[in-house]
């Protein structure tokens, strides 16, 4: 009976994971629309990317930004020099070691981070209009821990540990 139970429980806890994987698709596909939008003004979603962990991290060199972004370094290099050429992001001395360079974000990078900030920031407010402070504190709470999760389990995503056949029969 106990292994009926259990079977029962994974069942569920499947079944869960399976709406919270098909809303993430949803928000991927949405994602996905809006960067397609951006790229057509100019910016696509990797430079984007790039130039925001690159205001978070402050300047770095190419190869933290790359580890930074889960990206091969050369992909990095490539993407990083078109936000050199349209003057988002400048090469410095490394303050360490003269003879490399690590990359900072412009005035005018750090301009259109704010800009696009401040637009994300008013269509999310108009969002959660209908929904009452308690519920909004709540779920930014309970998002904010999510995504927290989710970024600790991305190597066993990107790695496709515990996703597929191959790991049926395993126990953790």
């Amino acid at each position: 009976m106990a292994t009926a139970a259990s079977d029962e429980e994974r069942a569920e806890e499947l079944a869960r994971a399976d709406r919270i994987g098909i809303a993430l698709v949803r928000i991927n596909k949405m994602h996905a629309c809006v960067a397609a939008h951006m790229s057509k003004s100019g910016l696509d979603k990797a430079s984007f990317v790039l130039l925001a962990n690159l205001n978070q991290l402050g300047p770095s060199r190419s190869s933290a930004l790359a580890e930074a972004v889960f990206s091969d370094p050369s992909t990095v290099s490539r993407q990083v020099a078109t936000l050199v050429k349209d003057g988002l992001v400048e090469r410095r001395a490394d303050p360490e070691d003269g003879r490399a360079s690590v990359l900072a974000v412009t005035e005018a990078g750090a301009r259109l981070l704010q800009e696009r900030r401040t637009q994300r920031n008013v269509v999310l407010a108009r969002l959660f209009t209908d929904w009452s402070t308690q519920e909004w504190d709540q779920f930014i709470e309970y998002f904010e821990r999510f995504v927290g999760d989710y970024e600790k389990a991305l190597p066993d995503f990107i790695a496709g540990s515990g996703l597929g056949p191959r790991s049926e029969g395993k126990t953790n």
